[in-house]
């Protein structure tokens, strides 16, 4: 399984808000759930594949990922077919995230998943399965527009933050950027609603303040972690 903290947390607060946010959550909501993250580590399988096909001085290295790819890739369509016959529409929003999904794997085949623009893709259909999650609890989706754009905030601002912590520890440029962006995300945050600007500033202090300090990335992660709960609260209280 991926070991990636943030990751699974973007995977689960935005779909988590959006069932919270919805008239009537639904048994459905949890194979949507249980799809989407057979789905996720299913194309990590495949992504890691295609990336160790290519870059790997073992040969074995790729055959690694094969199986489990094809075992979490077929769990997951036993669980998404019956929904896309219920939900039909749900066959319009996995083609939404086709693009994001072919950024990534072509990041992977050039054995570029850590550039900012792979991270940044990867975060896009995160947060658009608040909206999948609301309206397949009968919400409307303007309701959930706010807090899409609050998780799209903070999480698109994890990638250059992660990166100051760990493989850009020592690069004064990109603490700045890290900085910068969660300035303006505060501001934006705030005028999505009021209530959103205690934790976005705290994000803004943690940019600013823990880089340079030797965190271990364990460490790096459960705050992450910590984080993400206090969006996911901060979101389910305000909208």
């Amino acid at each position: 399984m991926p070991d990636q903290h943030g990751a699974w947390a973007m995977l689960a607060v935005p779909f988590l808000v959006g069932v919270l946010l919805a008239p009537r959550p639904r048994p459905a909501h949890a194979a949507l759930f249980g799809a989407w993250l057979l789905g996720y580590v299913a194309v990590f399988h495949g992504q890691q594949w295609l990336r160790l096909r290519r870059h790997s001085r073992n040969p074995r290295a790729a055959g690694r990922h094969l199986r489990p790819g094809l075992v979490f890739g077929a769990a997951c369509a036993l669980l998404a077919l019956p929904l896309a016959v219920l939900h039909p529409w749900l066959l319009w929003a996995g083609a939404a995230a086709g693009p994001c999904v072919a950024v990534n794997t072509y990041a992977a085949r050039r054995n570029r998943e850590r550039a900012l623009w792979n991270g940044l893709a990867a975060v896009v259909p995160a947060c658009g399965m608040l909206l999948v999650a609301l309206r397949l609890g009968g919400g409307d989706l303007a309701d959930g527009r706010r807090a899409a754009l609050a998780c799209l905030l903070y999480f698109g601002g994890t990638v250059p933050y992660v990166k100051t912590m760990i493989r850009e520890r020592n690069s004064p440029a990109w603490r700045r950027a890290s900085v910068a962006y969660h300035a303006v995300a505060l501001v934006a945050a705030a005028w999505l609603s009021p209530w959103l600007a205690l934790p976005f500033a705290l994000y803004l202090a943690r940019a600013a303040l823990l880089p340079g300090r030797g965190l271990k990335p364990p460490l790096v992660g459960a705050a992450e972690l910590t984080a993400s709960a206090l969006l996911l609260t901060t979101l389910t209280l305000t909208f």
